[in-house]
């Protein structure tokens, strides 16, 4: 079995409490004490089960997850093997089953005591992520923040999920949209959103009346466990079945079979194009409904007549925070010829100011990339840039003096059309282009394959609306004067072309959540048919 960013151990059978020769304890070093007072105030240890359908097990691997900025092993989790899923998937049936006859506000309800739940928890559970996922602590608490959110948004949501009333062409006759739960949802998401992803999904697939069976990335195990230990404990305090919200961690394995199995009626799949298109592929051919949101290989564009300031700012953020892993992080920024110099000046000069190092410290801005693998990936699209025509002007070097995962976030100088440009890299590395022509600087944002996220910083109402316009941008999320990164919950997210097409969160996203059923009802006593046929 092949993890990221965690070590596979020997495989245990349900209720073995020992692992690499013997019960593992809690390091003594400060980060390891910082550790386990946070795992233990979520109910986690250094040996966890890490499958949950209304009772915890696991037949599979035991995965080490280990701390990015410091190569400390965090605690393990008993992954699922192929029995669990099965069994997972089982109860999670029939658990639908029942959930979907509960009303809408009811299971609004429990989502609003699971949000509570939540809250109480943030801070140890924010301080997880940032210890597991490796991102800055007010970033990891405010992770945790976007799954209260999207539950807030939920609990109203579930009194207003509605259908319509539709004019029917035939006397005594009522046609109506009504929508109805889909069953399973199935939830395949990524290291670096271990909290809101499954948020953005489990909240609306519940008031939606489904279950939900999630597998999160193996390397953030632990985080995907304190999630459903908490969620767990509101559905047994409300005699629900926990199968509810089932767990099945593990790695590609489950991930392949939970897109391969009838039973589950809609994946929500967060990852790389190239997995996302198999993905896809798979629950296609069985028919299923799938949600893709797959790469993003965002721009910004600072007109002439932009608040530098302002843009200097934000690209600030959009190209470092997270150290560059987010699917929605700037990857080129795009400057019109007048303001070239000046704006990279101040931008190498507010790099220069960015403290990288351990995420849970005050005041640091950058931690490190999740793995080591991405680090190598660093190291070569900075290779590939030199080799490519261009140029570093800030940065470009791993930071092999720190013990963890640590990269100087880079801005190059390089062609918009070079290779390395259009593919994204999960690092904190920003390309700059010059342009003279907005329209250039357009259609040099749509060029690449992906297409989720875009930003163009201009005081010009003409640009702006052009901006968003059928000749803008044609990305999913498209900003004016803010980020491409740091979306709101209220709006639907995600992208088009190779970024999926899929919509999560806010705004109609719910709908795909359900189906679609459009009802005609004759109290006539008669018959007329649509189109006004005779067929007598």
């Amino acid at each position: 079995m092949a993890t990221i960013a965690s070590r596979t151990v020997r495989p245990l059978r349900v209720g073995s409490r020992a692992f690499n020769g013997g019960r593992a304890g809690f390091s003594t070093t400060p980060a390891g004490r910082t550790t386990s007072v946070t795992l233990k105030a979520l109910g986690l240890d250094s040996y966890n089960l890490g499958v949950y359908n209304g009772k915890w097990g696991g037949n599979g691997d035991v995965v080490e997850t280990v701390n990015p900025a410091t190569g400390e092993v965090l605690g393990a989790v008993q992954q699922a093997n192929a029995k669990d899923l099965d069994d997972t998937l089982a109860q999670a049936q029939t658990a639908a089953r029942m959930w979907r006859e509960v009303p809408a506000p009811k299971r609004g309800e429990v989502v609003r005591q699971m949000r509570n739940a939540l809250f109480e928890k943030i801070e140890p559970l924010g301080k997880l992520v940032a210890l597991e996922m490796g991102k800055i602590l007010p970033e990891g608490i405010g992770e945790v923040q976007e799954y209260i959110d999207i539950a807030d948004y939920a609990v109203g949501l579930s009194r207003m999920i509605n259908g319509k009333v539709i004019p029917s062409e035939r006397p005594g006759h009522s046609m109506m949209e009504v929508w109805n739960p889909l069953g399973v949802v199935g939830v395949v998401s990524a290291f670096n959103f271990p909290v809101a992803v499954y948020g953005w999904n489990s909240a609306i697939s519940l008031v939606c009346g489904n279950a939900v069976v999630w597998k999160g990335a193996p390397s953030t195990s632990l985080t995907s466990v304190a999630v459903t230990k908490i969620l767990a404990q509101v559905l047994e305090s409300n005699g629900l079945p926990g199968a509810l919200c089932s767990l099945a961690a593990g790695g590609a394995d489950i991930g392949q079979a939970i897109a391969h199995d009838k039973r589950v009626d809609l994946v929500s799949f967060t990852g790389s194009t190239p997995v996302g298109r198999k993905v896809a592929l798979s629950v296609q051919e069985r028919f299923g409904k799938s949600i893709m949101e797959l790469g993003g290989n965002n721009a910004i564009i600072v007109h002439s007549d932009a608040d530098i300031d302002l843009a200097v700012r934000s690209v600030l953020f959009a190209a470092v925070g997270t150290a560059g892993q987010r699917c929605t992080t700037t990857r080129r920024l795009f400057l019109h010829e007048e303001i070239h110099d000046t704006f990279i000046d101040r931008l190498v000069k507010a790099y220069g100011q960015i403290k990288i190092g351990n995420p849970l410290e005050q005041g640091i801005l950058c931690g490190p990339l999740h793995t080591k693998a991405a680090v190598q990936a660093f190291e070569q699209g900075i290779e590939d840039v030199r080799a490519q025509g261009g140029t570093i002007l800030y940065g470009g070097n791993a930071l092999r003096n720190l013990p963890g995962n640590f990269v100087e976030p880079t801005i190059t100088s390089i062609a918009h059309d070079a290779p390395v440009v259009h593919r994204e890299i999960f690092a904190p590395i920003l390309h700059t282009i010059k342009f003279s022509n907005i329209n250039d600087a357009v259609e040099w944002n749509n060029e690449v394959g992906q297409g989720l996220s875009s930003s163009l910083f201009t005081t010009s109402p003409e640009r702006m609306f052009n901006w968003i316009g059928p000749s803008g941008s044609d990305c999913g999320i498209v900003n004016v004067n803010i980020p491409t990164n740091g979306a709101e919950i209220g709006g639907a997210f995600g992208g088009e072309k190779e970024t999926g097409g899929g919509r999560e969160s806010g705004s109609d996203a719910w709908q795909q959540y359900m189906r679609r059923q459009t009802c005609t009802i004759n109290y006539s006593g008669m018959l007329p048919l649509a189109q006004g046929i005779k067929f007598e």
